[in-house]
């Protein structure tokens, strides 16, 4: 008890016991744990939360050792959500870590009872399985913020918040707009989205053997950073749920 009284020190002292219990009641999933989701992920379980759900299908490889929090030259060929779950639990090893090496998909979607969660973050790359989650994340109750794309950017000054339909400049989040007003189908409220409006190009031809675009730790850490911010940010400011009253006696 006093190891976790000590961890959370520095974090107590600025938003107080009330809001740091708050955090910790929280229920967390988060989908990805890239160069984007393993900062959040990190950044989360730093700060109070203790329920968490990390989401990736894939392991470690050599190329993602720039910019993603759990890749190194010891893990590669490691599940990502394992790698991440054990560096996670020497942060604090009394946090309820679940890891679920799975794809969030049209066919597996049911799986994940997203309503059981007061936060969903998505920092998913596939364009189809991204907007799945946004669809499915915006009928529950639970708040959803959204990473759209951090690749291809150097200037962090560039990072924003703002409202999905206010992006502006970033590809991802077009293709995802052009993909709902396609299909005819929308979000059913508004959500937060970190996302940059810089947009540079690939020094190098890609690799058939590593399709992704050119990234950089800075850019992506904030990216995870600003996520996990938005979630204790809000879990903060949320008020306690009320005090049941003793029941009334005839």
């Amino acid at each position: 008890m006093a190891e976790q009284q000590a961890i959370f020190k520095r974090a107590e002292r600025l938003l107080g016991d009330e809001a740091m219990e708050q955090i910790a009641r929280q229920r967390v999933i988060l989908f990805g744990v890239g160069g984007v989701g393993s900062w959040c992920a990190e950044a989360l379980v730093r700060s109070g939360i203790r329920q968490l759900t990390i989401v990736d299908s894939d392991r470690v490889s050599i190329t993602n050792i720039n910019r993603q929090l759990m890749a190194t030259t010891t893990t590669v060929g490691q599940v990502k959500v394992e790698a991440m779950k054990e560096r996670l639990l020497t942060i604090n090893p009394s946090a309820e870590i679940t890891a679920l090496q799975k794809i969030f998909s049209q066919e597996t979607a049911e799986e994940f009872h997203l309503d059981s969660y007061d936060y969903i973050i998505d920092a998913i790359d596939s364009l189809k399985d991204k907007a799945l989650l946004i669809l499915m994340a915006c009928r529950t109750k639970a708040r959803f913020f959204s990473s759209m794309g951090a690749a291809l950017k150097l200037d962090p000054t560039r990072i924003q918040v703002t409202e999905f339909w206010k992006v502006k400049g970033d590809p991802l989040a077009r293709a995802l707009r052009n993909k709902f007003k396609k299909e005819k189908l929308f979000p059913q409220r508004k959500f937060q989205c970190v996302y940059s409006d810089e947009l540079l190009e690939n020094k190098k031809p890609i690799d058939p053997d590593d399709r992704g675009n050119g990234s950089l730790v800075h850019i992506t850490a904030i990216f995870g950073f600003t996520l996990a911010g938005l979630v204790l940010q809000d879990a903060a400011l949320t008020p306690p749920p009320p005090l049941q009253s003793p029941p009334m006696r005839p």
